[in-house]
């Protein structure tokens, strides 16, 4: 009787042992908690910054079937003609008589030459070539016209262009 008691008593203390003091077996779960908690703050802040990217000037593009220019490392100066023939820089409204002044005077302070010019489709090119004119006696010679997407592309694809 004695030894079973024995045997009883160190089967016990056996597996107690290998529990603490034997190889902790690898978790096979993933937390999944902290990626999810990250990816609801990333995308969080995403939703509250893509909007403010956007210059705030209501114009309707042409649109064409170019790509997208490449992104530069500076912020992108963009000039914007409105329907109404308004000119905005960034988002601050310019009379024609100073927007060189004010280029000669953005352009001093910038590394490159490139600015956006967005014009509302139904400004005359006359107007837009005048602008364009312009940018580049304030310094800017690398002029990116912005368009949107999906206009035609003169192969037969997309939509067609407008009589006028």
């Amino acid at each position: 009787m004695g030894a079973a008691a024995i045997q009883k008593e160190g089967g016990d203390n056996h597996r107690r042992g290998r529990r603490r003091g034997g190889r902790a077996r690898p978790m096979a779960e993933i937390n999944v908690t902290p990626f999810v908690d990250v990816m609801l703050v990333l995308l969080i802040i995403f939703m509250v910054a893509a909007p403010l990217m956007v210059v705030g000037v209501p114009v309707q593009l042409p649109k064409t079937a170019a790509r997208s220019l490449p992104s530069d490392q500076e912020e992108p100066l963009t000039v914007t003609v409105t329907a109404e023939g308004t000119i905005t820089l960034q988002t601050t409204e310019v009379a024609p008589d100073e927007l060189i002044a004010k280029l000669r005077a953005i352009a001093a302070e910038r590394e490159g030459d490139r600015v956006y010019l967005r014009a509302d489709g139904s400004v005359p090119y006359s107007e837009v070539a005048v602008v364009m004119g312009a940018l580049n006696r304030g310094g800017f010679t690398n002029i990116g016209l912005v368009t949107d997407n999906g206009g035609p592309a003169l192969d037969g694809t997309g939509a067609q262009p407008s009589g006028n």
